[in-house]
């Protein structure tokens, strides 16, 4: 399985691994609970779901005696990257600056916002100078 083919999860198993991220190993009981309080799920599905991404390596699996405790096998952030390349790229034709220019005009930037932005801007512009 490629890198891409695992870090480009559907949405029912970005749900999954986004409560691994924030809450580390977990059995599938305590994902379906979590999952259940949002939309209706069968626990099976739950399980098949993770199943499947276990076997395409996305996440790992350790047994404690008749359950199992499962963890995300794929970073957060590389997992970020890929969807967000993916939908800069189809959404906005590659361009950064249309993303960013429709999120700032739909979003209410506090101050404290567009100052981190800013200095986000002055880094960059420090490191492309080197």
């Amino acid at each position: 399985m490629s890198k891409e083919e695992k870090t480009n999860p559907t949405p029912s198993e970005l749900e999954i691994l986004q409560f691994l991220w924030k809450h580390g190993p977990s059995t599938v009981k305590q994902i379906h609970e979590e999952l259940e309080k949002t939309k209706e799920v069968r626990y099976t599905t739950t399980l098949k779901t993770m199943q499947v991404m276990f076997e395409r390596g996305m996440l790992k699996r350790e047994a404690q005696g008749r359950k199992h405790i499962y963890q995300a096998s794929i970073a957060e952030e590389e997992t970020q990257d890929v969807l967000l390349d993916r939908f800069l790229n189809k959404t906005f034709r590659g361009s950064a600056l249309k993303l960013v220019m429709r999120a700032l005009g739909n979003y209410d930037a506090t101050q404290s916002d567009l100052n981190q932005l800013k200095d986000y801007i002055d880094q960059m512009e420090k490191t492309q100078k080197k």
